[in-house]
């Protein structure tokens, strides 16, 4: 007994654990649209024409003439049934009885079963926006942030059974894949040279569609290219934000006004000494440089002072 319970429990969990088969587009049968409707014209006509021969006719003839005719117009109804327009840039997915048979690409006039179901899937190109996201970046800054996407279907049997809505599921998984690169870079490198949101926007946008295309792929969707249209702080934190940008922006102007100073002086000294112009011990090229160093990194402009004396009176 016990070992039966076992047994049907191991049954039970295998018919769980069993995955469903992936449904991938394949092309579906179907003829030349325009001579099937040809055909069905024929054929409706013959019918109509039987039908007029039997109101002319009496007994069992005329009874084995209306069979005939309603015949011929129920298979012409058939045929003209079967007739599905296909244009450029739509695909049809034909589905009989609930399974799927195939994808019909090709446009123009084709035909197909005409007991099947032939739904319309868009395989244009597609721009999505995602909605401004406010995320905090690897630094804890508050941040706002919004991408675009433009997207296509490749895949229109995974599109329409691999999930339940295909157009929102690119737009939540956009919009997840956008706060996931918001909150692992930082908004700015601060000159520390590490990938961030505001100076590496090109790498950026390429994890970004590289996640975006891991991210709807089952769902049969090509990912074409992605760009960042907003990225700036939150409103709370940005002067606060600027004010740190605008001094980093000062001091790093200050490092080169010095570090060009500094080079000028140096050469001053070496022409100098090189071309004997005048002798000047430790104390003279002192003052010398910090006179040219106050002349050079002053934001103003100086004013020239005749010393009569000497530097030792």
């Amino acid at each position: 007994m016990i070992s039966d319970v076992q047994t049907r429990r191991t049954g039970e969990c295998a018919v769980t654990q069993r995955a469903p088969t992936p449904v991938a587009e394949r092309s579906a049968r179907a003829l030349r649209g325009l001579r099937m409707l040809t055909l069905g014209l024929a054929v409706l006509a013959a019918g109509i024409v039987v039908l007029w021969l039997a109101s002319r006719h009496a007994g069992d003839a005329r009874t084995g003439l209306v069979w005939l005719g309603v015949i011929l117009v129920a298979c012409a109804a058939g045929v003209l049934a079967g007739l599905t327009p296909i244009t450029p840039g739509r695909a049809r997915v034909v589905q009989l009885f609930g399974r799927y048979r195939g994808t019909i690409r090709e446009s123009g006039l084709q035909w197909v079963n005409p007991f099947t179901r032939r739904i319309v899937v868009s395989t244009r190109i597609r721009n999505q926006e995602s909605a401004q996201a406010k995320v905090n970046d690897a630094d804890g800054n508050p941040i706002e942030i919004a991408a675009v996407v433009v997207w296509q279907v490749s895949d229109t049997a995974k599109a329409l059974y691999s999930v339940d809505d295909y157009v929102h599921f690119v737009a939540i998984q956009t919009e997840t894949a956008v706060r996931h690169i918001a909150s692992s870079y930082p908004y700015d490198s601060r000159g520390t040279g590490k990938l961030s949101l505001r100076d590496n926007a090109d790498e950026i946008t390429e994890r970004l569609s590289a996640e975006l295309t891991d991210r709807v792929r089952p769902a049969g969707v090509q990912i074409i290219e992605s760009r960042l249209t907003r990225l700036s702080y939150a409103p709370e934190i940005a002067q606060a934000m600027l004010r740190q940008q605008q001094a980093s922006a000062v001091v790093g102007a200050r490092q080169r006004i010095v570090e060009g100073a500094v080079g000028m002086v140096q050469l001053a000294l070496q022409r100098l000494e090189e071309e004997g112009v005048v002798e000047l011990d430790a104390e003279r090229k002192a003052a010398m440089v910090s006179n040219l160093l106050v002349v050079l990194c002053s934001e103003q402009a100086t004013q020239q002072v005749v010393n009569t004396g000497s530097l030792y009176q």
